[in-house]
C-alpha cells in the first residue's frame, strides 16, 4: 500500500513539473506586441507575416530578452489601453509620446522621430497646411478655418489628436476633422473627393502617394514627434529591459541599419 501511495506521489510530482515548465516555457517566455499592421512603412503585413521597422526591432528586442515575440494585429486605439489593462506586453505601432497618453502607460526611449505630413491632390491649390486658415491673431496664432474644410486622419492617432483641437492651438475643429479607422481609408476618401486633404505620418504618407495616382505631399511638414514603446506603469521591470536592449542596438547600429532598410538614407 505505501509503495502504491509512492508511485501516485512520485507521479503527481512529476506531473507538477511538467505543468510549471510548459507554463514557463509557453506564455512566460513569449513577449506580446500589440500593433496596428496598417502603417507602412512601419507596421504591415507581407502576405501572412507581419513586416516592417517595429517589426524588426521588437524581434531584436525579444531576442535579447530571450523571449519569442508574438504580434497581436488590433486597431490602434485599443493599443494603449490593452497594454494598460496588461493584456499585452507592450504596444510598438508608430507610436508617438504624448502627455496624455503618459497617464496610462510608460514610454521607452525614443528610437525614431516622426513627421505629420499633409498630402491634397496634385492639382490642389494648397502649398501648406498653413492656408487652411483665415486668418491669425496678434500673437501669431490663427483664428478659423477656411469654409468647407475637411481634414481626413487616422482615428485616435496623435495627427487626429493635433487636427480636432482648436484652430488657435493650430487644430483645425472637431467638426472639420473626419476619422477613418485605416490610413489608407483616409487616403482613398481624399482621392475620392470626400475630404480637402489627410494628414497622417510622412512615411506612411510617401506609401499612399506612391501607391495613388493623383496626389502629392506637401512640403511642409505638419509637426514632429517622437515615437516610442508603450509598457504597463505596473511593469517597471520589463522597461527597463526594453531601454537596455535600446541602448545596445542604437550603440551598435542596429536600428539605423533597420530604418535604412524601409527608408533610405
Amino acid at each position: 500500500m505505501k509503495k502504491i501511495l509512492s508511485i501516485i506521489m512520485a507521479a503527481a510530482m512529476l506531473c507538477c513539473a511538467l505543468l510549471a515548465f510548459t507554463a514557463c516555457g509557453g506564455e512566460d517566455n513569449t513577449l506580446d506586441m500589440a500593433t496596428n499592421a496598417a502603417f507602412p512603412p512601419y507596421e504591415y503585413k507581407d502576405g501572412d507575416d507581419f513586416a516592417g521597422i517595429d517589426v524588426e526591432i521588437a524581434g531584436l528586442i525579444a531576442e535579447k530578452l530571450g523571449m519569442e515575440l508574438k504580434i497581436h494585429d488590433i486597431e490602434f486605439g485599443s493599443i494603449v489601453s490593452g497594454v494598460q489593462t496588461g493584456k499585452f506586453d507592450m504596444g510598438m505601432a508608430g507610436l508617438t509620446v504624448t502627455d496624455e497618453r503618459k497617464q496610462s502607460v510608460n514610454f521607452s526611449t525614443s528610437y525614431a522621430k516622426g513627421i505629420q505630413a499633409v498630402i491634397v491632390k496634385a492639382d490642389s491649390e494648397y502649398t501648406s497646411y498653413e492656408d487652411f486658415y483665415t486668418g491669425y491673431d496678434d500673437e501669431g496664432n490663427p483664428t478659423g478655418v477656411i469654409e468647407g474644410l475637411k481634414i481626413g486622419v487616422q482615428q485616435d492617432t496623435t495627427g487626429d489628436i493635433y487636427c480636432s483641437s482648436k484652430p488657435e492651438e493650430w487644430g483645425f475643429g472637431e467638426d472639420n476633422v473626419v476619422r477613418y479607422k485605416t490610413g489608407n481609408d483616409a487616403v482613398q476618401a481624399l482621392v475620392s473627393g470626400k475630404v480637402t486633404a489627410v494628414i497622417i505620418d510622412n512615411e506612411p504618407a510617401k506609401s499612399y502617394v506612391a501607391s495613388n495616382e493623383g496626389l502629392k505631399i506637401l512640403e511642409t511638414s505638419y509637426t514632429e514627434e517622437d515615437y516610442a514603446i508603450c509598457v504597463s506603469k505596473d511593469n517597471d521591470e520589463l522597461l527597463e529591459k526594453i531601454n537596455k536592449a535600446l541602448a545596445e542596438l542604437t550603440e551598435a547600429g542596429e536600428i539605423q541599419k533597420i530604418v535604412d532598410k524601409y527608408i533610405g538614407k
